[in-house]
C-alpha cells in the first residue's frame, strides 16, 4: 500500500481468470472491465498450473471436499494471472468481481455475467492485503511487475 499526500492509498491485487474465461476467449472483455474501473495492470501472464502449484495455492481449503475438484478446473486449460494496482484496489476488485457465487452476485460485476457456478466463477481475486501479498508473489517476481 502506498500513500500519497495521505490522500490516495495504492494498492496492489491479484486476479486469476479462470478456465472458463480463457476456453469462451473473454480475456480482454474481462480485461476491459477492470481497465474501466481505473485498476492498471503491472504484472500479466498466461500460465499452465500444474497440480501441485494449484494444490499448494489453495491449500487453505485442503480440508474441503471441493479441494480435487477446484485443482482439477485449475489445471483443465491455461490461466490468466494479473497483478492490478490502483487506489483500494483489493476492496475495488472484489466489489467489480461480485460475490464467489454468480448466483448471488449483484447485476453488472463479473461473476453475475460470466460465472457459472461457484467453482467456474470467472475469476479469482484476493480477499486482504496479507492474501494479495502472498498470492502476488506466488506467480510473479519482482522484476516482472513494473508500476
Amino acid at each position: 500500500m502506498i500513500k500519497i499526500n495521505n490522500i490516495m492509498t495504492l494498492e496492489r491485487t491479484l486476479s486469476i481468470f479462470k478456465p472458463n474465461i480463457i476456453k469462451k476467449n473473454l480475456i480482454g472483455e474481462i480485461i476491459n472491465i477492470f481497465e474501466k474501473k481505473k485498476l492498471r495492470i503491472i504484472a500479466m501472464k498466461m500460465i499452465n498450473l500444474t497440480s501441485q502449484q494449484a494444490e499448494k495455492f489453495y491449500e487453505e481449503h485442503k480440508e474441503r471436499p471441493f479441494f480435487r475438484d477446484v485443482v482439477k478446473f485449475m489445471c483443465s486449460s491455461p490461466v490468466v494471472v494479473i497483478c492490478w494496482e490502483g487506489e483500494n484496489a483489493i476492496k475495488f476488485n472484489r466489489e467489480i468481481m461480485g460475490a464467489t457465487n454468480p448466483h448471488e452476485a449483484v447485476e453488472g460485476t463479473i461473476r453475475k455475467i460470466y460465472g457459472e457456478n461457484i467453482q467456474a466463477n470467472a475469476v479469482h481475486g484476493s480477499d486482504s492485503q496479507q492474501s494479495a501479498k502472498k498470492e502476488i508473489k506466488f506467480f510473479f517476481d519482482n522484476k516482472e511487475i513494473f508500476s
